[in-house]
């Protein structure tokens, strides 16, 4: 057994950096923490090549005093705990001490800060965590750190870095989460030279969820406020009709830190039971506050997720805090007044408006009052009424005018004239007979003898159609079995064998004006790299910037209705399988485009369509689901018969 000994303090280092430092990404969290930690209320980032190359995080916070800069890149050096008591109730973001020597670990760092009211600021150097001296320096007030060529002595952690706009998404989808979890910091994120995210910092939290999620998600919104037990939930929740396909709208705040939580998600969709169509999920930014000694943010590495004290007491707080808010809204809907907007934010950042839009965000709120605001909120719903998802209410009314027997055209009749009365008019006499000519007579043109001719009957099947329950399940049967089937799991089977074995081009349907669709920003990157893929499955689509992408042209078997949501499922499925893989990223997208073009449960189908599909599963063509669920279950007469006592 070889012999234990002490790793020298470089490679102990390394391995420390791999622990805090996964991507850059975990950089910038780490820099902008202690940034708001130090008090700043302006925080600037910059990256270049998804930060690989260059990442500057500069902020306006006290500065770190020149005798102090280089004990501040010595490992478990902070300045947030004094005593062990103070682990019980930890109230700043960073606390162990391990991020400024981590990432100088592994990369080339330079740091400049000047504390409030010092004529000068200090600047220090360092390579691979080996400091250099500390010099005076020219520099605004706060501080500012340059971290340039990172990995570039762990070769073996650089070749598991994903592509420059994967990496530069996944900053972006963290300055966004910093940016919600301190509306009062003014947060500005620059990528390769262009600005992509600048919130006012004017410490309302509809302004930052405006900057970050966009005009679509904040004007879905209803406010939350309550809580209970000693815990306080506040933030903003979507509407019931304003439901995603996925969860990745979902943001949660623990005193002041972004945290995931199952039991948060869990209350949430609770407090949506029966209002929430099936296979959509809520949106939330939602901030929960608890005092510190009830929560333990020490037990990740990486500080998202957490453990509190009183799981029963935050899961009620949030549940019926949610509750009560949807309660609220949904009387508000319903009595003669519409219910008030949540209030604007005064106003926004003034950016320079990305490559294709017309203005920038900001300018929504600076020129519109609320009236208008309510107005554009509120789209006239197709089958009357007024809903707040378009998609939603153009679906209902299908289902109404489904329901609807058709007209019966009326057919104008004249009375039929009496008996005894005469129509007047010209009188015409009728033709001659024409004489009968011996060459016509049937004797000289004897009819022809009939051929006789084989009719093909199709064999009758061995199973009967026998209906359909819960507008879901076809019933069929088979001498003594009775079989359920899942039409939509099906119908999504057959389509997704179709589009699989397929090698002609999809026919796509062009868009008469393009849809903008704002995206969170790990969806956001994940269909930007695979944007040839999206083309090969009939959409068009092109960067609109700041998230957002505009959809040109979608597949031609897709509602139009359901771009947004598709758009999100395949995001979401290519983050799962993995865009490096080509097979499983192909597999990924068919999946989802076979589920939207399937009829779906829920919907009234046509008898028709139903034996059709009936008929393909009884013949062994389909058996199951492209995710692996069974297609059809069987009943035999003796389980049916045991059921009622009568085997």
């Amino acid at each position: 057994m070889p012999h234990i000994q002490q790793l020298p303090p470089h490679l102990a280092d390394l391995i420390a950096a791999g622990e805090v430092v996964e991507r850059p990404a975990s950089v910038v969290k780490e820099l902008v923490e202690n940034a708001i930690d130090a008090g700043a209320s302006a925080v600037v980032v910059e990256i270049q090549n998804g930060g690989m190359s260059l990442i500057r995080v500069t902020d306006n916070g006290c500065g770190i005093a020149p005798q102090e800069l280089p004990a501040a890149f010595l490992r478990h050096a902070t300045s947030k705990l004094r005593k062990p008591e103070d682990l019980a109730a930890i109230g700043t973001l960073g606390f162990r001490g391990e991020a400024l020597a981590a990432i100088a670990a592994v990369s080339r760092l330079d740091v400049l800060s000047r504390q409030k009211g010092a004529p000068l600021g200090a600047s220090l150097s360092l390579e691979g965590g080996v400091p250099g001296p500390v010099e005076e320096a020219g520099c605004p007030e706060g501080t500012t750190f340059l971290v340039r060529e990172l990995f570039y002595n762990t070769p073996a952690r650089l070749k598991f870095m994903k592509s420059d706009s994967a990496e530069a998404s996944a900053v972006g989808a963290l300055a966004g989460q910093i940016a919600l979890s301190h509306p009062e910091v003014s947060l500005q994120y620059i990528r390769d030279g262009r600005e992509e995210l600048h919130t006012p910092g004017d410490g309302r939290l509809l302004s930052a969820i405006y900057a970050v999620r966009g005009r679509d998600f904040a004007r879905s919104l209803t406010p939350v406020e309550g809580g209970g037990e000693g815990v306080r939930v506040r933030g903003f929740v979507t509407e019931p009709l304003a439901g995603r396909g996925t969860r990745a709208m979902q943001t949660f705040f623990c005193c002041g830190r972004m945290i995931k939580s199952s039991l948060l998600t869990a209350a949430l969709e609770e407090a949506y039971a029966n209002r929430q169509m099936k296979g959509k999920f809520p949106g939330c930014v939602l901030h929960v506050d608890l005092p510190l000694r009830e929560v333990d943010v020490n037990v990740h590495p990486a500080k998202t997720v957490v453990k509190f004290a009183a799981e029963r007491a935050v899961f009620s707080a949030v549940h019926h805090t949610v509750r009560d808010a949807l309660d609220r809204a949904g009387q508000a809907d319903q009595g003669d007044a519409p219910a008030a907007p949540p209030p604007l934010p005064a106003s926004a950042p003034a950016a320079p408006a990305p490559s294709g839009r017309t203005a920038p965000r900001g300018d929504f709120y600076r020129t519109m009052d609320a009236k208008t605001f309510r107005e554009r909120v509120q789209t006239p719903h197709p089958a009357g009424g007024t809903r707040l998802d378009p998609e939603q209410g153009r679906r209902q009314a299908v289902f109404r005018d489904a329901d609807r027997p058709a007209p019966i055209p009326r057919r104008e009749q004249r009375p039929a004239p009496a008996a005894e009365e005469t129509v007047p008019g010209p009188t015409v006499p009728p033709p001659p007979a024409p004489e009968a000519h011996p060459a016509q007579t049937a004797e000289a043109h004897p009819a022809p003898e009939p051929e006789e001719q084989t009719t093909l009957t199709p064999a009758p099947a061995p199973w009967r159609f026998a209906g359909e329950v819960l507008n879901t399940y076809i019933i069929a049967e088979d001498g003594e079995d009775v079989w359920l089937i899942d039409k939509h799991a099906a119908h999504e089977r057959i389509n997704f064998d179709r589009m699989r074995s397929s090698t002609e081009p999809v026919m796509r349907q062009q868009l008469l004006s393009g849809a903008a669709v704002d995206l969170s920003q790990e969806q956001y990157g994940v269909l930007l790299e695979n944007l040839p893929l999206l083309e090969a499955f009939g959409f068009e689509a092109e960067d609109f910037g700041a998230g957002c992408l505009m959809v040109r042209a979608v597949p031609s078997d897709l509602d139009t209705g359901l771009i947004r949501e598709t758009l999100e499922m395949l995001a979401d499925r290519l983050l799962t399988a993995g865009s490096a893989d080509p097979a499983a990223a192909r597999d990924a997208m068919l999946h989802t485009m076979a589920c939207k073009a399937s009829i779906k449960g829920g919907w009234r189908s046509d008898p028709a369509e139903l034996r059709a599909l009936l008929e393909k599963v009884q013949s062994g063509e389909v058996q199951f689901c492209p995710h692996g669920r069974p297609v059809k279950v069987k009943l035999s007469r003796y389980e049916i018969e045991k059921m009622f006592k009568r085997a």
